[in-house]
């Protein structure tokens, strides 16, 4: 039957080890490969022959697993790029000496480009090697799917802290904004998400070029009425000349991407330097959103493994590469969320952002509209049975890359 390798990519998730977990369990269920095979430090570590075999793990460690934070399998930034054939050559060289007939890869964007890229090139030698993409990612930014798997964890995670942090900063009397900073490098998903609290005074967003004197006038409006204003500002968020708020974005990750990180401070000192409050706050998710499996919502650790179980069911048929599975919003038969899997070209996938309806955005930063609202609310609603270990928090497996 030959064997089938699963590797992940990119920043992990809350829920990124349940796909993992749901190829796991369908080779189990269904043998349709004699070994699963897990590469270590995903493309990066597969190219140096690193990996574990997943094949016979029990099935209450795979229970586990799907709870375990970070990516089980390790992770990695390494760009896949066209044109670079030494490294195709290597891959399929190590595809052949473990008698790899398919691989699964676990990512975002990046790591979709990485499947279109390898299968192209398998087409283009004539390789019969085959490869299914399970996307993941908190921003949420992937075309075409409804959404991805990790974001509606993060979502939850960013709402209970947002929750929370207000009603921390409601009990003091002194004068000072509260900024929570999310994830979200080209699109504001997560941090709009936060609205759902009810809790947001001012929301901004890569949507919406930034107008600072704008911004500062509903800034100082806000503290004129109530004395208080806790804003919600996405990394992301940029001038219309393209520079972004925060302080590191001439550096980049190795995908032409800037680094970012400091749009929640930054707005603070600069309503600080402006007078309109003399303190502030700030608090930036940063990887607790993607991290917090204690806050894992239902519908995303249900829907991650869904889609393990439906890349692993889908190749079966041997004509099934250059693919990716993604989730699709239904409505059952009275009106209630529901979702489906479905599977499209990897070219569908990749190299393509997802922005925030700019028609869900209110003007002047006020948040989203109902109509946001009612996307976000399923998402985050429900939570799994976590296993709780002897020290109270939730049990967790040791990273295959570590063993």
């Amino acid at each position: 039957m030959g064997n089938c390798l699963v590797a992940q990519s990119g920043g992990p998730t809350a829920v990124i080890n349940a796909s993992l977990a749901g190829v796991m369990r369908a080779n189990q269920l269904n043998p349709l490969y004699d070994r699963v095979l897990g590469g270590i430090h995903g493309i990066e570590g597969v190219l140096a022959g690193k990996l574990y075999d997943l094949t016979d793990v029990p099935a209450d460690e795979i229970e586990i697993l799907k709870q375990t934070p970070s990516s089980a399998l390790g992770t990695c930034r390494y760009k896949l790029k066209r044109g670079q054939d030494e490294d195709f050559k290597r891959l399929m060289a190590v595809m052949d000496e473990h008698d790899i007939d398919v691989m699964f890869y676990i990512g975002g964007n990046d790591s979709m480009d990485t499947v279109d890229a390898l299968s192209e090139w398998a087409a283009q030698t004539g390789s019969s090697k085959r490869f299914v993409g399970i996307p993941k990612t908190v921003d949420n930014d992937l075309v075409p799917p409804d959404h991805c798997p990790g974001f509606p964890s993060a979502a939850k995670l960013a709402n209970l802290v947002t929750h929370g942090t207000k009603l921390d900063y409601d009990a003091y009397t002194r004068p000072e904004v509260f900024v929570l900073e999310t994830m979200g490098r080209d699109a504001g998903w997560l941090a709009a998400s936060c609205c759902l609290s009810g809790d947001v005074d001012l929301l901004v967003l890569p949507e919406v070029d930034f107008d600072r004197d704008g911004f500062l006038s509903r800034v100082q409006a806000k503290m004129d009425a109530q004395g208080s204003c806790y804003i919600v500002v996405s990394e992301g968020a940029h001038y219309a000349n393209g520079g972004y708020l925060s302080a590191g974005e001439s550096a980049n990750d190795g995908f032409a991407h800037a680094v970012l990180g400091g749009a929640a401070l930054t707005l603070k000192q600069m309503i600080v330097d402006a007078g309109i409050a003399p303190r502030g706050v700030v608090q930036d998710l940063s990887r607790a959103a993607r991290s917090s499996n204690f806050a894992q919502s239902k519908v995303d650790v249900t829907e991650a493994y869904e889609l393990g179980l439906s890349a692993h069911g889908r190749s079966a048929d041997p004509a099934f590469t250059a693919q990716v599975v993604g989730v699709k919003r239904t409505s059952g038969a009275d009106g209630a969320y529901c979702a489906e899997c479905f599977a499209g070209p990897a070219s569908e996938f990749a190299n393509y952002v997802k922005a925030f309806p700019k028609d869900w955005i209110l003007k002047d930063y006020q948040g989203v509209t109902g109509e946001a609202l009612d996307y976000f609310r399923p998402l985050v609603a429900g939570e799994p049975n976590i296993i709780y270990g002897d020290a109270g928090v939730p049990l967790t497996v040791k990273p295959y890359n570590l063993r």
